[in-house]
């Protein structure tokens, strides 16, 4: 049985590794690696109550809850002084949206609802009507609606957050934020790189002055391009953008092997090379030679694994699946071959 799940094991880490190699050399578009600069989602707050509670909300003792059930009731030409009810079917909460770049006023937006009070659960209970603000205190969105935990408390089976809820839909857009201008200085945009990098900044500057002639592009640094916007296209930004987003590219990345030491799992990157060294772990010794893999030989009881030093990192993962390793296995002997230099790529440890 031992066997076997190392084999699936295995059999998973050859695939990621196969997937992590195509997608560092096949081409991607400009739009799946860049975005414009200033076009961004921007974050909503804004404090509210959930109703409807079966005895499950905000206990006496939250005295902003009463509070704000007394400031609210007032507004309906109700008059009750804080000390004349409880609070237990009302639950005091702040709600938080994200408004994407190009909303209009109409749309609907996914919101998060998170008790701040001592409620034991938000469930089956209804958000009122609340303003959301951006980072400027301006009003963009209010939220309203009954709210979903994901599955219900009582089975067992479904782990649920009682005192966190979603209402998907449940705001509607206000206030349009201004992005007609894109982010435009002049006659110029500014192209982001979602992974900043040298390499991928310069080729697709030199993309898309191969497309709209020289000097179009400059990278500025290894995370922004800065493109000038050519006169055919000055009234027709967005149709430019458009011929931009799908010029191919390919995107280049550091040589890294990353690894999740909780679930085992380990992605090593096509460009991760290893040098001539020897590891030792437990019964196994992994030999990188500069040379033949015929000489190579082994102690009694000792597994060998021959990978010659012109072999990629994927490579020798693959020589330690065949013979068995454990992911724990690999993790480790990776780490050595970093330790001592010979593993030429960036660690990254989940």
């Amino acid at each position: 049985m031992r066997f076997n799940k190392a084999a699936f094991i295995g059999f998973v880490l050859c695939a990621l590794v196969l997937a992590t190699t195509r997608g560092v050399l096949a081409e991607s578009r400009i739009k799946d690696i860049a975005g414009v600069e200033g076009v961004r989602e921007n974050d909503l707050i804004g404090y509210g109550l959930v109703v409807g509670l079966k005895g499950t909300g905000d206990s006496g003792s939250a005295m902003f809850t009463v509070q704000s059930i007394a400031n609210m009731l007032m507004r309906f030409g109700v008059t009750v002084s804080p000390d004349q009810f409880r609070v237990r079917n009302v639950a005091a909460v702040m709600v938080t949206a994200k408004l994407p770049a190009f909303a209009r006023v109409g749309d609907s937006l996914d919101v998060a609802v998170s008790s701040i009070g001592d409620a034991r659960s938000l469930e089956g209970g209804t958000l009122l009507m609340t303003p959301l603000y951006g980072p400027d205190e301006n009003l963009y969105a209010a939220a309203q609606g009954q709210i979903s935990l994901g599955g219900s408390s009582a089975d067992r089976r479904v782990k649920v957050h009682p005192t966190v809820a979603r209402i998907p839909g449940g705001a509607t857009v206000e206030q349009a934020l201004n992005n007609s201008d894109f982010g435009m200085s002049g006659d110029r945009i500014v192209l982001t790189l979602k992974d900043a990098d040298f390499t991928t900044a310069d080729r697709v500057a030199k993309a898309i002055c191969e497309r709209f002639g020289e000097g179009t592009a400059k990278a500025e640094d290894a995370g922004a391009v800065s493109v000038r916007i050519p006169r055919d296209y000055s009234g027709n930004v967005v149709g430019f953008l458009a011929k931009i987003e799908e010029i191919p590219i390919n995107a280049d990345a550091p040589a890294k092997v990353v690894f999740n030491e909780r679930t085992g799992t380990v992605v090593i990157g096509g460009s991760s090379r290893v040098l001539p060294a020897v590891v030792s772990h437990g019964n196994l010794r992994v030999q990188v030679l500069d040379g033949t893999l015929d000489s190579v030989t082994g102690t009694s009881g000792e597994t060998v694994v021959p990978v010659a030093a012109t072999d990629t990192v994927d490579d020798l993962v693959a020589a330690l699946n065949a013979i068995g390793a454990t992911p724990h296995d690999i993790i480790a002997i990776l780490q050595a071959l970093k330790a001592c230099g010979a593993l030429l790529a960036e660690i990254e440890v989940l």
